[in-house]
């Protein structure tokens, strides 16, 4: 008997057909999602979990089948699974690390320069039908070439946003829980290790680039922001 796996949401044809020529395969192909209810009557008899980031399993998923013995999330982070009660059971858990560094680093960059030079906020004014002239004042924004970039969380993802701040002249200054080697800093132009009330007092634009946890949850509050 072939063994069973529940992907929990609408993924790429091409990777259904390949896990059914070997497993028996029941896919979620409305991606819609499960209440926890629902995902746990489709856990039950399933030897393994293709999931979302999208999807809370807790023990409570998990026991319904026995004989579940793989989670496999379709993410970076895996901040959705209990992965103590999974250890516990006896169940390997699995994420997609790497696959979207240097995509994330991107759209750290895009939301960068948007803020910074009120890309959207003008692009909303403009479509309301605001422009009557030019003006000198008009959403300056602030400059990004040459200015200090904090990034809080250098990991990988943290230093792909480090790297793409050597065209715009900037310096980097960063904290993270531990120092990154001498030729890290290197290759993250140059940068910076400062603690991290040093850095939110420093720096021009602050990146956050942590994994989501119950330690980071609210990194940034009002007593941050007036530094």
């Amino acid at each position: 008997m072939r063994q069973r796996i529940l992907v929990a949401r609408a993924v790429f044809p091409a990777l259904i057909d390949r896990l059914a020529s070997r497993f028996e395969v029941e896919s979620n192909q409305a991606d819609r999602i499960f209440s926890a209810d629902e995902l746990v009557e489709k856990m039950r008899d399933k030897d393994a979990l293709l999931t979302t980031a999208s999807e809370r399993i807790s023990a409570r998923e998990m026991s319904a089948s026995p004989q579940l013995k793989a989670i496999c999330n379709i993410a970076v982070g895996y901040n959705n699974i209990d992965v103590d009660a999974a250890t516990h059971a006896g169940i390997m858990v699995t994420n997609t690390p790497d696959v979207l560094n240097e995509t994330t680093a991107d759209f750290a960059w895009a939301l960068l320069m948007a803020t910074a030079r009120r890309v959207t906020e003008s692009e909303r004014w403009l479509r309301a039908g605001n422009w009557q002239k030019w003006r000198y004042d008009a959403f300056l924004g602030a400059d990004v070439h040459g200015s200090t970039l904090g990034i809080i969380g250098m990991g990988r993802i943290g230093q792909a946003i480090a790297r793409r701040s050597l065209g715009f002249n900037m310096r980097v200054i960063y904290h993270n829980r531990s120092r990154l080697s001498a030729q890290r800093e290197h290759e993250a132009n140059q940068a910076r290790y400062v603690d991290r009330d040093a850095l939110l007092r420093t720096a021009d634009h602050v990146v956050l680039a942590l994994p989501y946890s119950t330690e980071s949850h609210h990194t940034i509050g009002a007593a941050e922001l007036a530094q």
